[in-house]
């Protein structure tokens, strides 16, 4: 009976074009990831119980589900959905909203609302993602920080991905206002920082200067672990989602959670003055926002084991990897450096081909609106530019890496990568021993 579900298994994927021997190459890898996944799911299970005791603190009920128009005043599933987040994240408020359209608008929002001209904003992890730079001001764009009088400065990581604290020491001064410490990589090939990491390097720049605010860009990290950056002294964690928290099903919206005056700063800038969290209808949606949260502790725990397959793959193929095979992982992105723009394409086109929506499509690279190279993104999703799906993505710019994330389950994720085995073993782009 094994064998014959074995015999129905290749002809499966035989269907998708995946040769028996990329497949078998991959039932290989996975053998051995077995006890890693078991660890997964224990997280995932922590985590599950999380989101439900938080949905149960804080009453939500079936009138919760229903939505407003208009002004939305006592929106009642909107208000109770930020008391779910704000528990879940350990923190005195949020602000989840529909209004919030992407991770990139959530983190301007968080910044905007909470400094002041003459404010400096301080990065002790180095570069932010590119997305930000236009929003600082790093490249000149309408109404960035810059604009505003509001300076940059920024620390390095050290070679070894390490905290450079002498360089921030130095550089926190009477105007650091705001400290931003971004969780994920992006599209560099640095470490992702666990949380405990982040807690360290929060209680480094306090003890410099107790007042300054800290804020973590949580995008891809949420439910990795079983705690978040609010949970070790971040003043406010800031996220979107159509990544992790939205378990798939979220359709657009962000969270900033925190300190009570930093959310409702970023209430009052995201509505009006005097209005703040009294006004945003939430239109319908907030069924989604609830059960997608529901779900996003094992959507998040199959884009992992997605990315530790991904990883353990073209690591034995002889490729630089981050994380590599064997590390803890603290988000659900997988860097994979090919060194040529045709290993990226293909890895792309691999992704897009194992698509469920728009599996047809050939991505290619592109002058995406905000980077400052062009940018390849496959992403066959339910929600446009979800990438807690199955997604690739990267800059075609030296040293030429792919950065690969998401997949609502895990049979979804593994044929992606399947995919972009046989798609670069059939370039000749790659061999398999």
């Amino acid at each position: 009976m094994e064998t014959q579900t074995e015999d129905l298994m290749k002809l499966q994927y035989g269907r998708f074009g995946i040769s028996e021997q990329v497949y078998a190459f991959g039932e290989e890898i996975l053998a051995s990831l077995r006890g890693r996944f078991e660890r997964i799911d224990k997280v995932a299970e922590y985590n599950q119980l999380k989101v439900v005791h938080a949905m149960q603190q804080a009453g939500v009920s079936e009138a919760c589900l229903l939505g407003t128009t208009g002004y939305g005043y006592n929106d009642l599933g909107r208000d109770t959905l930020e008391k779910v987040y704000a528990a879940l994240f350990h923190a005195e408020d949020a602000l989840v909203r529909p209004q919030i359209t992407c991770g990139t608008h959530a983190l301007a929002l968080a910044l905007m609302s909470n400094l002041r001209p003459g404010d400096e904003l301080l990065s002790p992890v180095g570069k932010p993602y590119d997305t930000l730079e236009e929003v600082i001001g790093i490249r000149p764009s309408k109404g960035s920080l810059r604009e505003y009088g509001i300076t940059y400065r920024q620390v390095d990581l050290l070679g070894d991905g390490s905290f450079d604290y002498d360089g921030i020491r130095a550089a926190v001064n009477d105007r650091t206002r705001l400290v931003t410490i971004q969780r994920s990589k992006g599209y560099q090939t640095r470490p992702t920082l666990s949380v405990e990491r982040i807690g360290e390097l929060i209680g480094f720049v306090k003890e410099i200067k107790p007042d300054v605010i800290c804020m973590v860009d949580n995008c891809y990290g949420e439910f990795v672990e079983t705690i978040e950056p609010t949970e070790v002294g971040a003043d406010m964690a800031v996220g979107s989602l159509i990544k992790n928290p939205g378990g798939g099903l979220a359709p657009i919206g962000g969270y900033i959670v925190g300190r009570k005056e930093c959310v409702e700063n970023a209430a009052y800038r995201l509505t009006s003055p005097g209005l703040g969290k009294e006004v945003g209808a939430s239109l319908g949606i907030l069924p989604a926002f609830y059960e997608g949260l529901f779900l996003a502790p094992t959507v998040t725990a199959s884009a992992l084991k997605g990315a530790i397959f991904a990883a353990n793959i073209y690591e034995k193929l002889g490729f630089a990897v981050v994380p590599d095979g064997s590390q803890e992982r603290y988000d659900i992105i997988q860097a994979v450096t090919f060194g040529s723009p045709e290993g990226v394409i293909a890895f792309c086109q691999g992704i897009q081909a194992a698509a469920s929506v728009d599996s047809f499509v050939t991505p290619e690279p592109w002058d995406m609106p905000g980077y400052d190279a062009q940018v390849i993104m496959a992403a066959g999703a339910f929600v446009s530019g979800s990438s807690i799906e199955l997604s690739a993505d990267g800059p075609i710019k030296p040293p030429y890496a792919v950065y690969f994330q998401g997949g609502l389950t895990f049979p979804h994720a593994k044929l992606g990568i399947l995919k972009t085995l046989q798609n670069l073993v059939d370039k000749k782009i790659v061999y398999i021993k």
